[in-house]
């Protein structure tokens, strides 16, 4: 028997199913559009749902549990009509063909063990939604750094040697834009300075859903000093910003740093948060981004046009692009520049 688990990405593409079955209806075309923006903002496969995360997620968001009981129904109605359509079975025994299943048996496994499992992850009995009032939630349920902690991550990794180096460029720069691992990977050289409005800015080319953006730096752009030290030391001088390390990290690696790499960096850096040692992740770097700026004073549209959310389209649609020097960052962070003279000499 095929491996389910395996075939899934190959296949994810095909979530346009789901957003056919809600087209014709406005309030439910609205619905489907925040189920896959939220998917999208937590890598989550669709054929793979987790209505309970969703769940949680609109609960802490402050919606109403009515409501929440709604936006549940609308989306299993949406995946029933999906695995009970013809054109998705289609879908699943072409695919489980493509990866070599070749007798019927093996094929009607294959769709039959993706039906069942989807059924029982829409099951209303295992995403009922019970009324519980929370006043506080706990910063364990997401991360976001305080300014002590956020500093001490970025001083972590220190900038003595080159890995050191580029690991502090890398978590100063996922701190100070809020990007995501996946477009701090795609970043090449020119995207680290552009203009906008007259304020330095990062160039995001391949956010998700094909969205391109620009970051203004603000009063963080000390991190632009960082990234600069780390590709004069590694002597790149064009391509990719962010590369990998052969083990040892004193050679680097002629190919692209990957996310998984980003995430084996940052866990190679556990910080003491609340009396305890926690690794960060990429994602927690994001909403570290965004507390720090609302708190800062920074207006919540201008933070989330930042990150890129695609939940604000038609917000912004109304009223237009912010004038970016209201967008810049505020300086919530800081690092010492003068560390830079420990960084090691330029590779050969």
């Amino acid at each position: 028997m095929v491996s389910l688990s395996a075939q899934l990405p190959s296949i994810k593409r095909h979530r346009s199913l789901l957003e056919e079955v809600t087209s014709q209806d406005k309030n439910l075309r609205s619905r489907m559009s925040k189920y896959l923006d939220w998917l999208d903002e937590n890598d989550l496969n669709w054929l793979q749902p987790d209505l309970g995360a969703w769940r949680d997620d609109l609960l802490e968001l402050g919606m109403s549990p009515a409501s929440i009981r709604v936006y549940l129904s609308n989306i299993r109605s949406a995946y029933d009509q999906v695995i009970n359509s013809s054109e998705f079975r289609d879908l699943l025994y072409n695919q489980a063909r493509s990866i070599g299943a070749e007798s019927p048996a093996d094929q009607k496994a294959f769709v039959d063990e993706l039906t069942t499992r989807i059924e029982q992850a829409i099951d209303p009995k295992a995403t009922k939604v019970r009324v519980t009032m929370h006043q506080d939630q706990p910063e364990s349920h997401h991360l976001r750094l305080t300014k002590g902690q956020a500093e001490a991550l970025i001083a972590a990794p220190g900038v003595s040697t080159l890995a050191g180096l580029r690991d502090t460029a890398v978590i100063s720069t996922l701190l100070c834009t809020g990007i995501r691992e996946a477009e701090l990977v795609a970043l090449d050289i020119p995207d680290l300075r552009q203009e906008f409005g007259g304020e330095l800015a990062l160039h995001v080319r391949d956010g998700k859903g094909n969205k391109v953006r620009l970051v203004p730096y603000g009063d963080l752009d000390w991190c632009l000093a960082i990234t600069d030290r780390w590709l004069d030391v590694a002597g790149i001088g064009a391509g990719p910003v962010f590369r990998g390390l052969y083990k040892g990290g004193r050679r680097m690696r002629p190919g692209r740093l990957s996310v998984r790499g980003v995430e084996n960096i940052l866990s190679s850096y556990p910080i003491a948060v609340g009396g305890r040692t926690v690794t960060v992740k990429p994602h927690d770097c994001r909403r570290t981004y965004a507390r720090r700026l609302y708190e800062a004073g920074v207006d919540l549209l201008a933070i989330q046009q930042n990150l890129g959310h695609a939940g604000i389209k038609t917000t912004q649609g109304y009223i237009g692009e912010l004038d970016a020097s209201y967008r810049r960052a505020a300086g919530v962070y800081s690092f010492d520049l003068a560390r830079l003279d420990e960084a090691p000499k330029r590779l050969i």
